[in-house]
C-alpha cells in the first residue's frame, strides 16, 4: 500500500501525518518514534507500505494546525481509517467520545464499551492506536488520576491535557 507522508512541526517535536489517497487519517506520530510507526503500518498493512512525500498538504494537516494553535474541536471530524482487530477498533472509537477537556480511566472506557472486565486489554489497545491526538489515547488515565504510559511519552501527553483543559474552561 502506497500512503502520504507529512511533516507537521509542533511545540512537542515534529509530527509525522500518515493519509491515504482519499486523505484519510491513517497515522500520527512524532518523528522520534517512527520506526514504530513504520513496524505499526507494516503489521497492518503489509510489508509494501511506502510512505511518499511532496503531496499538497491534506485536510488532517489542516485540521491539526488548528487544534495545535487552540481550535480544539478542529480535529473532531477527521476522517480516520485504521486496520486493528474488532477489539481495537472498538476502543478507539470509544475514545473518540471523550471529550476534549476530559479524562477516563482505562476501567471507565473498559465498562464504556461493555467489557468492564477487559481493562488490561483496553490499555493494550490504547497503547496499539495507530492514530493518536485525533484518537485520543492520551485522555486515558491511570485509577488514580496519575498520568500513565503514552506512546508520545508522558510529557506531550501532560502538554496535550494541559493545552486541552485551558482551551476549555
Amino acid at each position: 500500500m502506497r500512503f502520504h507522508l507529512e511533516r507537521l512541526s509542533t511545540v512537542t517535536g515534529e509530527m509525522l501525518l500518515v493519509t491515504d489517497a482519499d486523505d484519510r487519517l491513517r497515522a500520527l506520530d512524532w518523528t522520534d518514534y517512527e520506526p514504530r510507526m513504520m513496524r505499526l503500518l507494516r503489521l497492518h498493512y503489509g510489508p509494501a507500505v511506502t510512505l511518499a512525500e511532496g503531496r499538497p498538504p491534506s485536510p488532517a494537516r489542516a485540521a491539526l494546525t488548528a487544534y495545535l494553535e487552540g481550535d480544539i474541536g478542529a480535529i473532531d471530524g477527521l476522517v480516520v481509517e485504521t486496520a486493528g482487530t474488532p477489539f481495537q477498533r472498538a476502543v478507539w472509537a470509544a475514545l473518540r467520545t471523550i471529550p476534549a477537556g476530559a479524562t477516563l480511566t482505562y476501567a471507565g472506557l473498559a465498562a464504556r464499551i461493555g467489557k468492564p472486565a477487559a481493562v488490561r486489554a483496553v490499555g493494550a489497545a490504547n497503547g496499539a492506536n495507530p492514530v493518536g491526538v485525533v484518537v485520543p489515547c492520551h485522555r486515558v488515565i491511570g485509577a488514580d488520576g496519575s498520568l500513565t504510559g503514552y506512546g508520545g511519552g508522558i510529557e506531550r501527553k501532560r502538554w496535550l491535557l494541559a493545552h486541552e483543559v485551558v482551551r476549555t474552561l
